[in-house]
């Protein structure tokens, strides 16, 4: 898989998506972002957010204290991403409509065609 590509897919996984839309308005402990974004298991966003730091979009701040504090945002990096990803949600949200409307005249012509 080309570096490009494989880039695109980890800022455009589902749960990356999200993860980098809610750090865009702050940081977050583990748990708060996890409660954030809602439907995601703790290995799943563990795993999104240690692939996200790997590429340098996200910042992991560990603080040696008892009990550990652990606090994520973004990079200059991460928030340029963010702001393509947003770009694109804005657009989904805006054109929702007129998506529903083309799926309603497809599968309508496809149950005429069956």
């Amino acid at each position: 898989m080309c570096p490009q590509r494989l880039v695109l897919e980890h800022v455009t996984s589902r749960w990356s998506v999200l993860v980098l839309m809610a750090l865009e308005e702050r940081s977050y402990r583990f748990s708060e972002l996890r409660r954030e974004i809602g439907g995601v298991s703790e290995k799943m966003l563990a795993q999104t957010l240690q692939t996200l730091e790997r590429d340098g979009v996200v910042h992991r701040d560990a603080k040696p204290v008892i009990p550990p504090r652990v606090d994520y945002s973004l990079t200059a990096l991460g928030r340029e991403a963010a702001a393509q990803v947003r770009a694109l949600a804005d657009w989904t949200e805006q054109r929702l409509p007129e998506v529903q409307a083309a799926r309603e005249v497809y599968d309508e012509g496809r149950a005429d065609g069956a």
